[in-house]
């Protein structure tokens, strides 16, 4: 059974508020590298950008993330990460969904690797909570407590939201 939580304006009403907080609480996007974390967080960045883009007349580009070697629970080979140099900068990492945190603490070693960022602030569009880490984001777009046999999808190619039990 499949059942849609968030359809596309409300995803798209949801990552506004989203980029305005983030320019907020940043005082603008000057400095500021956001970088979502391979597949749909990936484009929940491309989304977020948009947005911000917009409020401050930038440029800003998304950064994609592939955080498959940086996992502890897959094995993986050795290669480099992508990243920009990213000292000094306020890094916005951002991912769709966050569930055991497992993702997100591989992410954040990658970004530790490329420079020593002024601040890393998390974005998940989706938190459905059952941690294993440690790990609370600090820009939430919804709060969905699932049961630990449920799938949050997100559908990248119309940016919906759905529920599969």
């Amino acid at each position: 059974m499949k059942t849609r939580i968030m359809s596309q304006s409300q995803v798209r009403r949801t990552l506004n508020r989203l980029a305005y907080e983030i320019v907020e609480r940043n005082r603008g996007a000057s400095n500021l590298v956001v970088i979502g974390v391979e597949r749909s967080g990936a484009v929940v960045a491309q989304r977020l950008v948009n947005h911000i883009n917009q409020i401050e007349n930038t440029a800003l580009e998304a950064v994609s993330l592939d955080v498959t070697r940086f996992r502890d629970d897959t094995p993986h080979e050795e290669g480099e990460t992508r990243l920009p140099d990213l000292t000094n900068k306020d890094v916005i990492l951002v991912d769709d969904v966050l569930f055991t945190g497992r993702t997100a603490r591989a992410a954040l070693d990658a970004v530790v690797r490329s420079g020593r960022p002024g601040s890393i602030q998390f974005l998940v569009l989706i938190d459905r909570g059952h941690r294993e880490y440690p790990i609370q984001p600090d820009y939430v777009g919804r709060v969905m407590p699932t049961k630990h046999k449920e799938r949050v999808e997100i559908d990248v190619s119309e940016l919906v939201v759905d529920v599969v039990e």
